[in-house]
């Protein structure tokens, strides 16, 4: 297999990435082998993940990837244990650090023009991963985006602004795939959280742009409680549609959250697009605290993953859990909701969408 082909930022400005519903041809994963982001549960985790792969394996190539041989033979144990039917399942030896493929991963891209010329009609853009600005395990995490590269023969761009390149994770940002984007000021603005120093708005909207075939950004002002990462979207926001947002709410004071998500609902509902018209922004719960060790963590029902014909979506054994999953069938009526008991997977403090890197088709 070749390696991948760089190119220049002209070359990814032909690009867009598509929405999280537009049809895939493989759903990436990182099987889980850091027993330290699950202290006293990992036991649990891979029969959580083997579930996940059986859901989308009956729909769409799922591409795992393992540790090494040894990672791979227990891999394949737990899967047909599980009853998955591996024939659409592929795993490859590419060591990670840890398992959160949404943020150590590629985002994928999809040509826009009709230029001959172009390498590829998909593509990949490399963020620069430093592990969330706060852990040091994250050297083998980095060069994951460069193996698929390899391994699929696409061409790869660093995404770069000026001669930085640019930290970002997957799940800091949520497309529409007509050029919105949602993002958090805690994420992308704070100068605490080591990302990008001395970057402001004008200059990530610039690298959106040049990257993502964004045109304009909605920046919520800040993030849920217990969440690692300083705020990502992924947890609070997601587009259903391309004018259609699910927002995460709560009714209750009590909650640490509620400021927060009140304000990031008010600014989804302010948003105008230029071509005229607003958001259509729909109310989707918040499970009760979800509580570990006397931590609390970041249980969200927003962390949903959308696949080819159905909906993951983490549930945590919650009377919401049955609300959250019927606002999700109305949003896709085409799809199957599938809740995935995510109370364990939640400890090491994300759940499907986080571990998840969905790649569309060409």
């Amino acid at each position: 297999m070749s390696g991948p082909r760089q190119g220049g930022a002209s070359r990814a400005s032909q690009y867009r990435m598509p929405a999280e519903w537009e049809r895939h041809d493989a759903t990436w994963i990182a099987w889980p082998h850091h027993a330290g982001d699950w202290p006293g549960k990992f036991s649990l985790i891979p029969w959580a993940y083997a579930e996940i792969v059986r859901q989308l394996g009956q729909e769409e190539n799922v591409e795992v990837l393992v540790q090494d041989a040894a990672h791979l033979r227990r891999a394949r144990r737990v899967l047909t244990q599980s009853s998955v039917d591996l024939g659409r399942v592929r795993l490859h030896v590419c060591p990670t650090d840890r398992s959160w493929t949404r943020d150590s991963g590629p985002s994928f891209v999809r040509s826009t023009s009709s230029d001959p010329s172009l390498p590829s009609p998909l593509a990949l853009v490399h963020w620069k991963f430093n592990g969330w600005a706060k852990y040091n395990n994250w050297h083998r995490d980095r060069r994951v985006p460069d193996w698929i590269a390899r391994h699929l023969g696409l061409p790869i761009w660093r995404a770069r602004s000026g001669d930085r390149w640019v930290v970002l994770e997957g799940g800091a940002f949520d497309v529409n795939g007509e050029g919105l984007v949602l993002v958090t000021e805690e994420c992308l603005l704070s100068e605490t959280q080591a990302r990008n120093p001395g970057f402001g708005r004008e200059a990530i909207e610039a690298v959106f742009r040049e990257y993502l075939g964004v045109e304009e950004v909605v920046w919520l002002p800040r993030g849920i409680t217990g969440d690692d990462t300083h705020g990502h979207v992924d947890d609070l926001a997601r587009f259903v549609g391309p004018r259609t947002v699910l927002a995460a709410t709560t009714d209750d004071p009590s909650n640490p959250d509620f400021a927060a998500l009140r304000d990031n609902r008010e600014v989804l509902e302010r948003y105008r697009f230029p071509s005229g018209g607003r958001l259509e922004v729909r109310e989707l719960p918040t499970p009760r605290p979800v509580l570990f060790g006397g931590q609390r963590l970041p249980a969200s029902y927003a962390n949903f993953y959308i696949a080819n014909r159905t909906v993951l979506v983490p549930t945590f054994d919650d009377p919401r859990d049955a609300d959250a999953m019927d606002i999700l069938r109305r949003a896709f009526p085409g799809r199957e909701v599938v809740g995935i008991r995510a109370r364990d997977l939640v400890w090491g403090l994300g759940t499907i969408h986080c571990l998840t890197q969905q790649q569309p088709a060409a």
